[in-house]
């Protein structure tokens, strides 16, 4: 035993005093849960309900003296108000980052992708890899919603048609040559496309972790910054041509392009429709949306059509579903 935590469940009328009493025994702070309620997909979320407060007590020699006080601060605390019998766990020590590391594995997508943690080598050379590091930015390659996107993704660049001579069907290779991807989070998609072929990607988000990640996640697989334009922003940015590519003889800003990503939320997109979405993609080209639970598809599939868009493929894994519009 290296530690010994203690916890107390308590209303939020409580909690801070319950803390204050834990700090003074636990050299490294103490934390707090809480459930959080959401009233909508877009709700950032309301604490709600009672509070655990937790600390850790560092087991050594003077273990028993420091608990025996702590239990004593809680008994005059609760004369004041109730409160519960703290809870004691001891704790064995460990590499926490590398515990944390554990429950991370490659993830083979589509027939060609593997997503690859970053202190991690890929299991099957075969495969293109795309090594993430699982940090604030949203999309590592665990979630349905990104999965689906790659699958898609996938298939825009390699894609199976009938052969008029021969034996049969051939993969025949087809390359967008370039993407835009609205909220591009950890920056994955923007990665895979340009692993899988893609000239030129422009990545887009409101949040600066997510740029930032993107860009250091472009850089651990090796992608160019001539290749990957990230910056802040969303479609009315990207409309107003405030990104550039750089081209022989200088730069042009970027507008659209046969391959747009937009993996969020579902009333996000319907609303990034009314704001451009459908102009950033090019005459015949393609458009991937996720981030949708399925009984939202239909209103996501409606708006995509009255902005000139149909429907080519659904796809689905558990309650989210990714759409394919052209």
């Amino acid at each position: 035993m290296n530690w010994l935590e203690v916890s107390l469940t308590v209303n939020g009328e409580l909690a801070e005093a319950v803390a204050d009493v834990l700090t003074r025994f636990a050299p490294n702070g103490v934390t707090t849960e809480q459930t959080v309620d959401f009233v909508n997909d877009e709700d950032e979320g309301t604490p709600v309900g009672p509070i655990t407060v937790r600390a850790y007590l560092v087991a050594d020699e003077k273990l028993e003296e420091r608990r025996q006080k702590l239990e004593e601060s809680l008994y005059y605390l609760g004369m004041i108000q109730p409160l519960p019998a703290p809870i004691f766990t001891p704790l064995a020590d460990q590499n926490w980052m590398e515990a944390w590391k554990v429950r991370y594995h490659p993830i083979p997508i589509g027939k060609r992708l593997i997503i690859v943690p970053a202190w991690l080598e890929s299991p099957d050379a075969s495969l293109i890899s795309i090594k993430m590091d699982p940090g604030m930015a949203f999309g590592t390659g665990t979630h349905p919603t990104t999965q689906l996107c790659l699958e898609l993704i996938e298939e825009q660049f390699y894609a199976e048609r009938p052969q008029t001579t021969g034996d049969g069907p051939s993969p025949v290779v087809h390359r967008p040559s370039s993407i835009i991807d609205i909220g591009c989070g950890s920056g994955i998609l923007s990665i895979a496309a340009l692993k899988l072929g893609a000239d030129f990607a422009l990545g887009v988000d409101i949040d600066e972790a997510s740029v930032k990640a993107s860009r250091e996640n472009a850089d651990a697989n090796g992608i160019r910054a001539d290749q990957f334009s990230i910056g802040l922003g969303s479609v009315t940015e990207v409309l107003a041509g405030r990104f550039q590519a750089l081209s022989r003889g200088g730069s042009r800003g970027i507008r659209n392009a046969p391959l747009v990503l937009a993996n969020i939320l579902a009333q996000i997109i319907i609303r990034l429709f009314d704001l451009g979405l459908a102009e950033l993609v090019s005459p015949g080209g393609a458009l991937i949306l996720s981030g949708i639970l399925a009984e939202q598809a239909e209103g996501v599939i409606y708006s995509a059509e009255v902005h000139g868009l149909k429907l080519v493929e659904r796809r689905q894994i558990g309650d989210w579903v990714a759409l394919l519009v052209r």
